[in-house]
């Protein structure tokens, strides 16, 4: 399958990085109401921002936008792993997948991985938000190098990162 088709385009910039075109539909339309507090995972929403914290007995209850895109099964990142190298090294390689995750999402709340599905020759990791697909694959080739290409959609704002070694 060509990620180069349906609206992606891979991503040429040296660096790596690139900025987000289009409002994503799962973050917050206006200002949210400060404390607020999702009623699912706990996460908090104070001073601006989505934080690990003990909630106010005040604070509003919500969604998050994490939990949102999770309930509705909507990715925003998809992260494919293959290779002889992946199938000989999968525990290993996987373990600095879900490592790098919880270290993201212990600071960011809404950097979470949805889910995990193994096939015989790859395995798809989906995740909340772009910017934690990129860095799963950033981890990966610096740990272990191999080939990785990352292909964002704008008008979806998906980033599908594809690492092979």
């Amino acid at each position: 399958m060509s990620y180069t088709t349906s609206g992606f385009g891979r991503i040429t910039r040296h660096d790596n990085l690139f900025q987000e075109r289009v409002h994503d539909a799962y973050k917050a339309k206006g200002k949210l109401h400060e404390p607020s507090v999702c009623a699912q995972c706990g996460a908090v929403f104070h001073e601006g921002r989505w934080q690990w914290r003990v909630p106010p007995k005040d604070a509003h209850r919500i969604t998050c936008p994490a939990c949102h895109r999770i309930q509705d099964h909507y990715p925003a990142g998809f992260v494919i792993l293959k290779g002889d190298f992946f199938q000989s090294h999968r525990d290993e390689v996987m373990s600095l997948v879900r490592h790098h995750e919880q270290h993201e999402r212990d600071e960011h709340p809404m950097q979470r991985i949805m889910a995990i599905e193994t096939k015989p020759d790859e395995t798809l990791v989906t995740t909340t938000d772009i910017h934690l697909a990129r860095g799963i694959g950033e981890a990966l080739h610096h740990a272990y190098q191999g080939e990785l290409e990352f292909h964002y959609n704008p008008e979806q704002n998906l980033l599908r990162v594809n690492w092979e070694h």
